[in-house]
Parts: C-alpha cells; structure tokens; sequence
C-alpha cells in the first residue's frame, strides 16, 4: 500500500487512507454491524439459512475496470473523475460502490451472494455524508430451469421477485410502513427501481435495484440466466433506525455512544427497538473563510472539502458556501465558506 501510495496519480489522503482496515461493519456491536446481522437475518428467514453468501472482508482497493467498467458505467460518465474518486494508482480506485466485485464473484460461480463493505466518494461536509461510508450489495441468479416454470417474461417475472424480496426486507427493518417503487436509472440494471416508505411524515429512499444487465452476465459466462441485483447504504438506515443525528457518530469512540448499542438488539419490523439517546450536543464554533478565484479555475467544492477534512479530522460538522462575490473591474470571482466546528465529545476553545 505504501508503494501504491506513493503514485503521483493518488489523491488519497492521509485521513482517509486511516479509515482503511477499520471495517465498521465487522463489528457485532456497532450499529453498522447490528443492521448487516438485521438483514441477513431476513434473508435467511426468507430463502434458508446460508442460502446468500455473505462476503464482508473484500479490500477496497480495486482496478477501474472492477469500479467503472464491469459494471457498464460509461467512460464520460462523472464519477470516474479525481474530484470524485479516490485513485491510488491510474488503474486502481478505493471502490465507489461493493458492486465493484459483482462480477468477479459471478465468475466465481457465485449465485446467491451479499457483499457488504466500506465505500470510498470524495463528498461534500454535512451531517448526513461522509468520504467513507458502507454499502451493501445483494445478486440472485435465476437459472434456466427457473426462467422456464413460470409464464411471464425472463425480465417480468425476476423483477416480480426482487420487488416482492425488497418489499418483506422493508418491513422487516422498519414494520408496516406504505411503500411505493420509482422507476430509476442505474448503468447495470435494465428496468431500475428505487423502492421508498414513508416513514415519520416523509418519503425516504431506501435502495436502488434491478434486473442485472445481460452484458454483465455474458461476460460471467452465464448467457442463458437473468438475475437481479439491489444495492443500500447501511449509515442511511441505521441513522433512520436508530435515530442517530450525525453521520460523524458512527466513528467516534466515545462509550456515551457505543454503550448504548449491543450485539443482537435489533427486533424485527423496529418493534421496542431501543433508540439512540443523544448526550450534550456542545456548542458550534464559526470561522468564515474567503479567497479569490483563478481567472482559470478547475477549483471545485470537493477539492476545499478535502483540504478541511485533511486538516481538521472530525472537527467539522458542515462546509457551506455563503457568499459569491464577482468583481466586474477584474473579472474576478470570491467565494467565502463557512466552516462549522463541533465535536461530538467535548466543547471546543476558539
């Protein structure tokens, strides 16, 4: 890793390069670890025990063919850029997305499979978005044998049971809520879907999904099966689930946190499902920060997000535009951010 690191293509940073290994998701008692355990649990409720694979110790580095390419993400598409992606060599990324390993375990021979992992996106600051966060990909595969029992159409009939699938999976996580499917755009699914509930007064997104396309399936060498695939940010739900406020939460080691959380806590559907109990939200502190402009500026709001977190850690609550000045006399543009600081365990000093 270090002679990865040392490519003059990198722009993963030291902070970021730190989150590597520290796999959230692995721990039983963790709130990330308590929801992977909650949906895997329906899965083997819903299908047998041991039916789905569960792969959650995949590294994040991967090749851009693994992160882009196998999953049909198009060459000009935005999110292969440097403002976007962590690269660590030109051919070699900290994955977007766990789908980066979908086709590799297809050629493995892989059918009914769950990878669950950290993800790495060069993102804004607030309380709901963070550089690394942990995802989780599920893939079935319909044999030919499979295809051929029922009547409806290959595609018809795998999108019936991924919705019905996703449908049970909703309720077991949050109970009986209304639910409604939004037709989506995703590059390796064809039809995509987004499936919502409305819980607590508002429609919330709770994953993406699909049937898979049949280009990734031939390059497994499955050209006679179909398949399905759905994708969710385990942060996203847990803060729903749980009623954690801030993202940041999910990485402090403050025992006013990780005390509250145990293995095995969750109960199906949310039922005297024991909440997060905030302890004293301290003080913010503002510092106001402003600079001109290039006259030719590739300057981007990700690029300043990184030099902050690079500097100040988990320090900063929220990153956030508040003015744009342009000067008619030089052509020139100033912005000025507002940086919020907060910590989540103790008041700061100016």
């Amino acid at each position: 890793l270090d002679i990865l690191l040392d490519s003059p293509d990198n722009n993963v940073s030291e902070y970021i390069f730190e989150k590597i290994g520290v796999d959230l998701h692995r721990r039983p008692e963790h709130p990330l670890g308590i929801l992977k355990s909650a949906i895997l649990e329906y899965f083997d409720s819903a299908y047998g025990k041991g039916s789905f694979r569960m792969f959650d110790d995949l590294h994040p580095i991967v090749s851009t063919h693994e992160n882009f390419d196998s999953v049909l993400v198009p060459q000009d598409h935005v999110s292969r850029s440097k403002n976007d992606t962590y690269y660590v060599t030109e051919d070699t990324v900290l994955r977007c997305h766990t789908s980066a390993h979908q086709l590799s375990l297809l050629k493995q021979g892989e059918k009914k499979f769950l990878v669950t992992g950290d993800v790495y996106r060069r993102d804004t600051i607030d309380a709901t978005h963070f550089p690394v966060f942990h995802q989780m990909e599920g893939v079935r595969v319909f044999t030919k044998c499979e295809l051929s029992s029922t009547e409806l159409a290959p595609q018809d009939f795998v999108s019936q049971e991924l919705k019905s699938m996703l449908e049970g999976l909703a309720k077991h996580l949050f109970g009986e809520v209304e639910l409604r499917w939004v037709d989506a755009y995703f590059p390796f699914t064809d039809p995509s879907y987004e499936l919502e509930i409305f819980f607590n007064g508002e429609w919330l997104e709770v994953l993406g999904c699909g049937v898979m396309q049949k280009q990734i399936l031939n390059g497994a060498s499955l050209v006679d099966e179909e398949a399905w695939a759905f994708g969710l940010g385990l942060e996203r739900l847990a803060m729903v689930l749980f009623d954690i406020p801030d993202i940041r939460l999910f990485w402090t080691n403050d025992e006013r946190f990780s005390k509250q959380f145990k293995a095995g806590m969750f109960r199906s559907g949310g039922h005297n499902m024991q909440k997060f109990k905030s302890y004293s939200k301290y003080p913010p502190c503002y510092k106001d920060v402003s600079f001109w402009l290039p006259n030719v500026s590739k300057f981007t709001e990700n690029d300043l997000c990184e030099i902050v977190r690079s500097t100040a850690g988990n320090l900063v609550e929220e990153v956030k535009l508040i003015d744009e000045f342009h000067n008619p006399k030089t052509n020139q543009v100033s912005n000025c951010y507002r940086i919020t600081y907060r910590s989540m365990d103790r008041s700061l000093t100016d």
